[in-house]
């Protein structure tokens, strides 16, 4: 029987790249199985890689920031005891030579400050560099992490806190990797992390893909606006805020009835259309860029099952506890790029390989002309504008138009009963 077990990236990863983003454990440490060892970063999600079995730590085989692709060994874990201390086993390798442990995988975590008659604080080696660079004590950090141990997002939130003025543990804080520079003349040079490298590389590719194109309709939220006035007490009383966001993916899955074809991928020989409708939203991480988590099948889901599927993603992104599995397999996205203001984003940059995105503007009232006893009026209407970018080689206008023809329909006509 083989005395280590490698640590293996997953096969399957959502996004274009994954990194290494911070051991949780060094080497010498005793692991048990399913506990987290490392966490990695991809462009879309941050998760944390379990060990196969228990064990301990003995070798690191890629350090953070490097590039993990699937199927690639982590790292290996010894299975007798005492550890390897660093030597990693021929099979382990492939035969190869292995190479001998980083310096700074064996040099002790505890910070001497942190001795003398108190408990010892392990730190990560990247909770160490953040500390380092910002000159902070782990006294001052409240850790939230197994057995008390402060993590790299406890620094984050702590120095997030700093610069908002406000309480160390009001909210997380994505803070950039590495630091700025700031050169004479007041240039400042900010290198991209990962995240913003993969964003970029998806983005470029998408519109070199795809020919863009886009439609804008109007869409008319009064009867929305007002069973959600009649239903929100209701959902909070069951411990689910209604969002505005619950309708439109409602509306959005029901549309594609309409025009199928919007809910498809496109390959060189044939159309793959789907029958689940699996819809993204594009929630907002500040200046580190965006993240889609996704909602299975949601053509299934009434208003309330919405609501609370969409308020559990929420939450856990805010908190950056998504699961690899909560932003694969979406077929469409929408962008609700209003809620930071603005009307009207065009054209919206298509999720690929999907075949078309929805933009929905800023809600706010505005004069609308309708007919009322057959004379025309100046109303006062709760209006928001609603886009539909598609790829060119799946859909025309006809199909477009259709699609968003329906969308609208399922909002301004929505059913003013109470129950959920």
């Amino acid at each position: 029987m083989a005395d280590t077990a490698n640590i293996i990236m997953p096969m399957e990863q959502e996004g274009s790249k994954s990194v290494v983003r911070a051991w949780l454990k060094k080497i010498g440490d005793s692991v048990k199985r399913d506990e987290p060892i490392l966490e990695l970063e991809t462009d879309k999600v941050a998760v944390e890689v379990a060990a196969p079995c228990d064990g301990v730590l003995a070798s690191i085989a890629l350090g953070e920031g490097d590039e993990a692709a699937p199927g690639a060994v982590l790292g290996v874990l010894s299975l007798s005891f005492p550890p390897l201390q660093g030597r990693v086993s021929p099979e382990a390798t492939g035969g190869a030579r292995p190479s001998p442990p980083h310096p700074s995988s064996l040099r002790d975590d505890t910070l001497p400050a942190e001795r003398g008659g108190r408990k010892e604080q392990r730190l990560s080696p990247l909770v160490k560099r953040l500390l380092a660079e910002r000159k902070l004590s782990p006294s001052h950090i409240t850790g939230t992490g197994r057995d008390g141990r402060i993590t790299h997002r406890d620094v984050e939130v702590f120095l997030g806190a700093q610069e908002a003025g406000a309480s160390a543990q009001s909210e997380r804080v994505y803070v950039r990797y590495p630091q700025k520079e700031t050169s004479r003349g007041g240039i400042q040079r900010v290198p991209h992390d990962a995240m913003r490298k993969s964003i970029a590389a998806h983005m470029v590719r998408s519109v070199q893909t795809a020919p863009h194109v886009t439609a804008v309709f109007e869409a008319d939220f009064s009867a929305i606006v007002a069973h959600r006035k009649r239903a929100k007490l209701l959902f909070e009383e069951m411990g689910v805020p209604l969002s505005y966001s619950a309708y439109i993916v409602i509306a959005a899955a029901q549309a594609m009835k309409a025009s199928p074809n919007v809910n498809a991928r496109w390959h060189d020989d044939y159309l793959e259309v789907f029958e689940d409708v699996n819809i993204g939203i594009g929630v907002s991480l500040g200046e580190r860029g965006l993240i889609v988590p996704v909602i299975h099948q949601a053509q299934d889901l009434p208003l309330l099952h919405m609501a609370r599927r969409l308020h559990d993603l929420t939450e856990r992104t805010r908190k950056n506890a998504l699961k690899p599995a909560d932003v694969q397999g979406g077929t469409f996205t929408i962008s609700n790029h209003g809620v930071s203001g603005s009307l009207l984003a065009t054209p919206i940059v298509i999720n690929q390989p999907q075949s078309a995105i929805l933009g929905v503007g800023k809600l706010e009232k505005r004069v609308v002309v309708r007919e009322v006893d057959g004379a025309d009026s100046m109303i006062v209407k709760p209006m928001a504008y609603v886009s539909l970018t598609i790829d060119h080689r799946v859909l025309d206008g006809h199909q477009t138009n259709a699609w968003l023809t329906r969308f609208v329909e399922v909002l301004e006509a929505w059913p003013q009963e109470d129950a959920p």
